[in-house]
């Protein structure tokens, strides 16, 4: 009986996970990531479902060496999203992420002005994305994603951990 790729992803994405926060572990003394709240002007948010993990989240990933948390937001929102700033960026806030580990810190910046020529194709790290209402955001966006949505659009303090 084949196994699905949903069990698949749920049976090894916690051993991927582990093994490449060991790997940067001695890689990098901390890791360094970036996300994004993307509104558009319907107040909708732009989220994405990775391949190799579970639930919708926000666009973003990981800061590389040498590059600022700016240049990682317009390489991960143009890959991910096929998304353009047109204005800089406001910072909402810096996260501790203890899911991932205790040195992964993530930069969530919010999104107001972009351009967007069409959604991109389903490829090899992104299953699917889009654009949803904030009352009806898919059922496994993420408990860290609503919240970091939550603050943004409700105006509260954001909390430091990721959740």
């Amino acid at each position: 009986m084949a196994m699905s790729l949903q069990a698949l992803r749920s049976r090894f994405e916690p051993v991927l996970r582990r093994g490449f926060h060991f790997y940067w572990r001695f890689a990098r003394g901390m890791t360094l990531g970036v996300r994004a709240v993307v509104l558009d002007a319907d107040n909708r948010v732009f989220l994405v479902k990775h391949s190799y993990v579970a639930g919708w989240h926000l666009p973003g990933g990981g800061v590389e060496v040498g590059e600022t948390f700016r240049d990682a937001l317009t390489r991960e929102l143009a890959e991910e999203g096929r998304i353009e700033l047109l204005q800089e960026p406001a910072l909402h806030g810096i996260f501790l992420n203890r899911h991932i580990s205790r040195r992964d810190h993530v930069a969530v910046y919010l999104v107001m002005h972009f351009r967007q020529d069409r959604l991109p194709e389903p490829n090899r790290e992104i299953a699917a994305c889009g654009f949803f209402a904030v009352g009806a955001l898919p059922a496994d966006t993420t408990q860290g994603t609503r919240l970091r949505i939550s603050e943004v659009l409700e105006g509260s303090a954001p909390i430091a951990t990721w959740r």
